[in-house]
């Protein structure tokens, strides 16, 4: 048995546990529960259901460390499991929208409830093992306020008032953007992988040498202005610049333009509601389909995940995050470097998501989490405007289908040298 964590850390762990709790609950105030009911695609949840599956994890996870813990809602288990197949049956993903019941009352309520039996079970002191499932918790649960939000906004987006999420003035830029230039990387022998005595994904080590090749690297992401000439040039109509699989989905789907754009071109839907077309912000909403085939069409390529976390190794991990409560990528910035590396948007890699070498499970059912979805999925690295600030780090690795669009991901470019 591990020591129990000292009292000194005791009221920082609980302030943390409540902080990142109530940051989930506040991203529904202002929403009616009619607005936390839907759900508007298989690949998405009902904000109910996060409020509710997030705190279901703790339960779960935390509470149910205990063998002596009985459920004030056994039941729920069914409802609110995700995939966790070891844990028990699930409801189907598609149908969480039919979950009328419970209501959204009773949801905050039981967050309460297991909010305050947390709390107490760490104001009384954890041993290092419950710490460790309590951090991969508020993890979890920063996810899943990225989550709710994109899930959110395509739910409005599927409503044809296309309602705003929240009223906030966006700010365009009248410069003009930091022209795109190309910065060579390092080449030879690289570590990567997290290293460090800090919170880390299991997907994120072991930290391993791997050989980087001569390459460049762009200095800032795409912008709508450069994906709107590749609209313009007929890119979704050239066969020639997609994969095999893209193409069928272009085909299949009717892709004409990232997934939020309006038809005039000019306007797209944000969570702010329709907004003119900015220029020189970040494009965002876009499969690892279309950034490929916009990399094929500026001859040039993605960046591997190895190329970008050597990169970004050294930066600070700061940029437009959920806290800015601006939910939207800001335009292209100036300056000497690498630019906006982190935030704004999720950037897609050329790597698909695989094991490093050595990689373990987590023991048990949390050994679920991240292993079992390594196959068929493309790595995104840097966060977006929907990702809190402090959940995000160089050796993060998200990861998607490859015709997912629902989520702010954008482009940075690479090339061979």
């Amino acid at each position: 048995m591990n020591s129990p964590t000292l009292a000194v850390h005791t009221e920082d762990a609980l302030a943390r546990f409540m902080r990142i709790r109530r940051q989930t609950l506040a991203l529904t105030n202002g929403l009616a529960p009619e607005d936390l009911q839907v759900q508007s695609m298989p690949d998405a949840s009902p904000s109910k259901w996060h409020l509710a599956h997030t705190t279901w994890f703790f339960e779960q996870f935390v509470l149910g460390n205990d063998p002596s813990y009985r459920s004030p809602n056994p039941a729920w288990y069914y409802l609110f499991n995700s995939y966790y197949e070891s844990v028990g049956p699930m409801h189907a993903r598609p149908q969480r929208g039919l979950l009328s019941r419970p209501t959204v009352d009773e949801i905050r309520d039981y967050r309460a409830r297991i909010d305050e039996a947390v709390g107490e079970l760490i104001s009384h002191g954890i041993d290092d093992e419950l710490a460790s499932r309590i951090e991969l918790g508020l993890h979890h649960e920063q996810q899943h306020q990225e989550l709710l939000l994109t899930d959110l906004k395509h739910a409005f987006w599927c409503n044809p008032l296309r309602p705003a999420y929240r009223d906030v003035v966006m700010g365009a830029s009248a410069s003009p953007s930091t022209p795109m230039r190309f910065v060579a990387g390092r080449e030879g022998a690289v570590d990567i992988g997290y290293q460090g005595k800090h919170f880390a994904y299991d997907n994120e080590t072991p930290r391993h040498r791997t050989w980087l090749s001569p390459h460049t690297i762009a200095n800032r992401p795409v912008t709508n202005s450069e994906y709107l000439a590749f609209v313009r040039d007929g890119g979704y109509r050239e066969a020639g610049l997609w994969l095999s699989d893209g193409w069928a989905t272009v085909q299949r789907e009717g892709w004409q333009r990232p997934l939020y754009w309006q038809d005039d071109l000019s306007s797209e839907f944000t969570l702010m509601g329709i907004r003119e077309l900015e220029p020189n912000a970040l494009v965002c909403h876009l499969s690892y389909f279309e950034a490929d085939a916009f990399a094929r069409w500026a001859g040039a390529r993605l960046p591997t995940e190895a190329e970008w976390e050597d990169a970004a190794a050294g930066l600070n991990a700061t940029g437009n995050f959920l806290e800015s409560h601006r939910f939207h990528p800001v335009a292209a910035s100036h300056g000497d470097g690498l630019q906006q590396m982190y935030g704004d948007v999720w950037e897609w890699t050329a790597s698909p998501y695989v094991s490093y070498p050595g990689f373990k499970t987590l023991p048990g059912a949390l050994g679920e989490y991240n292993g079992k979805f390594m196959n068929g999925q493309w790595v995104l690295r840097g966060g977006s405007c929907a990702t809190p600030n402090d959940h995000i780090r160089v050796s993060y690795r998200n990861f998607f289908p490859p015709h997912a669009r629902w989520q702010f991901a954008g482009i940075r470019l690479g090339h061979d040298r």
